[in-house]
């Protein structure tokens, strides 16, 4: 098993880890300071529309988001569980490495209702630097064109 697979798949359970804990201070985190986030669906992704259900564009406004979530967002409280499967290295370049992982995430509502919220694939740019990988892009991809209007919580 390469050393860039390792670090990939170590940065995937870690970031999932991050989300399902609540440690949601600490998701930035795990982008570059120019990075982009979207969610989307697999209809929009495979169309080429752009229009996002979630897009961020820096470090800032993902900390933004997490803000908003924990200061002014209202919402029932509830947690995930993310189960990522293993990554595909679709390629590697000098200090860059493009990924797809797909994940299943269950979110737990407060009264303990247990569902499935999405599925669907990680389509990652991940930077290189000093032994270090961090995300440059992460766009989700979700299965379905059914997103809850519940996406409060990063996926």
């Amino acid at each position: 098993m390469s050393d860039v697979y390792q670090k990939i798949a170590r940065a995937q359970a870690e970031y999932a880890r991050c989300i399902d804990d609540d440690r949601l201070e600490e998701w930035p985190t795990h982008f570059h300071g120019a990075c982009v986030y979207k969610i989307t669906t697999a209809a929009n992704y495979r169309d080429g529309l752009e229009a996002g259900i979630v897009f961020a564009n820096s470090r800032g406004m993902l900390t933004d988001r997490v803000s908003a979530l924990r200061e002014a967002n209202i919402y029932e409280r509830q947690s995930y569980r993310h189960i990522i499967g293993q990554p595909s290295i679709l390629s590697e370049d000098t200090g860059e490495v493009r990924s797809e992982t797909p994940f299943l995430v269950a979110r737990i509502l407060q009264d303990g209702d247990t569902d499935i919220f999405a599925t669907g694939r990680y389509l990652d740019l991940y930077k290189l630097e000093g032994g270090e990988v961090k995300l440059n892009e992460r766009t989700v991809v979700c299965d379905s064109s059914r997103i809850d209007t519940l996406l409060a919580l990063p996926l």
